[in-house]
């Protein structure tokens, strides 16, 4: 909206081009529903239910009658701010649409104690396939590998095959990171910004890109002022979420912040990104995946000695706090987030 206003103004008074900068745009959008969040969760958390606790999770007891579900007012503010001072976009649109989505099931999730694993399984994939549709349709589907210079152009059906499991497993790793105070909103928030640099810095700035071999995209930049947004209505969250929490943001906060990541993933072009932006939330949430469908599909055991999402056997078997686990996460999160982006953009 602000960019349509800025388009108005500016012949009439010329210092309302800053409405069109998207830096002007991402810094005063973050900060705008980063205070919304912080001021606003405090007096609507009392309407939303309680946390039971989780079965077989450590410390679950620790969380029982904090509200729960805040995740869908996060959402609800972002939706706001992203409509104010986003550009006008219908991908955009479409796109938070099925964010609110995601949202809506998971606050579902959270207010009845627990769909059922098949349930929410297929209701990821559907909201996976129909955001891989709006981002991709229309488009030219161009795709980039690590460590390759090469380009490829691939049909829209098998942009659907290739991204659609990404977005479900990004749904899903998120959520899985889950459990631990301050743990899951911290790691997405640093992967969320760093997406959004990738998407403003070098998919989205046509000279960079050519610089490292990456293919352009117009509306990349675009994506990188949402992502501003998001990373401050989690920041907002994080305030009322640091140890010991006054309030969870339950699967209607991490399945849509799950379904962000992969939705940055789509529009930068390379399926693999999610291996080098956040490979620290993989190991912890998409391991214990990956262990269950092995012992359900083929009833083969590994890594049976550890706990998984691993924050538990942190807690647990190493005997960290809450506080020490957010600490180490955070550190090892940006450590090998930092080194393996730049080797991603570096080494062509």
């Amino acid at each position: 909206m602000l960019t349509y206003l800025a388009d108005l103004l500016t012949p009439i008074w010329g210092p309302a081009r800053l409405l069109s900068s998207f830096v002007i745009l991402a810094t005063v959008g973050s900060l705008v529903s980063a205070l919304a969040t912080l001021f606003l969760l405090p007096k609507l958390w009392d309407r939303l239910p309680r946390d039971r606790g989780r079965a077989h999770a450590v410390g679950a007891a620790d969380s029982v009658g904090k509200p729960v579900g805040v995740g869908l007012i996060m959402i609800l503010i972002l939706l706001a701010v992203v409509a104010l001072f986003s550009p006008i976009d219908p991908h955009i649109y479409f796109a938070m649409g099925a964010v609110l989505l995601a949202s809506g099931v998971g606050f579902i999730d959270d207010r009845t104690g627990g769909l059922s694993e098949l349930t929410l399984g297929l209701t990821d994939l559907l909201v996976a396939l129909f955001v891989c549709v709006v981002l991709l349709w229309g488009q030219d589907t161009r795709l980039w590998l690590p460590f390759a210079p090469m380009v490829f152009d691939i049909p829209f059906w098998l942009g659907l095959l290739i991204y659609t499991p990404v977005v479900w497993l990004c749904i899903n790793a998120v959520n899985c990171n889950d459990g631990v105070d301050g743990v899951s909103g911290s790691l997405s928030a640093v992967t969320i910004a760093a997406l959004g640099f990738i998407l403003y810095m070098v998919v989205g700035d046509a000279g960079n890109a050519k610089y490292l071999l990456i293919p352009f995209r117009e509306d990349a930049a675009n994506w990188a002022i949402v992502a501003a947004i998001f990373c401050g209505v989690i920041v907002g969250y994080l305030w009322h979420n640091a140890p010991p929490s006054a309030a969870l943001m339950g699967d209607a906060g991490s399945r849509p912040i799950g379904l962000f990541v992969g939705i940055c993933i789509v529009v930068s072009g390379n399926p693999a990104m999610i291996f080098f932006v956040a490979p620290l939330m993989l190991f912890n949430g998409a391991t214990g995946l990956a262990k269950v469908a092995l012992i359900r599909v083929f009833g083969l055991r590994i890594l049976s000695s550890i706990r998984f999402p691993f924050h538990d056997h942190a807690r647990k078997n190493l005997n960290w706090s809450n506080s020490q686990v957010l600490l180490r996460f955070l550190l090892i999160h940006l450590a090998s987030l930092w080194f393996l982006v730049i080797i991603l953009l570096k080494v062509r």
